[in-house]
């Protein structure tokens, strides 16, 4: 029982730390043209959004397309990030 209970609590030591490494993701993507940076965390949500004066030289619909595959960017680093850490818990379980 003792070895039960053992196996249990580092599971869930296991667990809490997965949670901790997910929830420290960041990622910074910055644009081509430097334009603009977007962070992300590691469910993929804005977490924050900066330019740089080289955004006036681009049209409005220049600004959106490079807005939303820099964020399409940075949300693919974090959610790649989040599943390489999900499937190391996981073959680290089967063990």
């Amino acid at each position: 029982m003792d070895e039960l209970i053992a196996q249990v609590q580092q599971q869930i030591y296991r667990l809490t730390d997965l949670h901790e490494e997910m929830t420290g993701i960041m990622v910074t993507e910055t644009s081509p043209d430097g334009s603009m940076t977007v962070e992300v965390d590691g469910n993929a949500a804005l977490a924050g959004l900066s330019f740089t004066s080289a955004i006036t030289r681009l049209s409005p619909e220049a600004f959106e397309k490079t807005l939303v595959e820099t964020a399409q960017a940075a949300a693919h680093q974090a959610i790649s990030r989040r599943a390489e850490m999900i499937n190391t818990f996981n073959s680290q379980s089967t063990r």
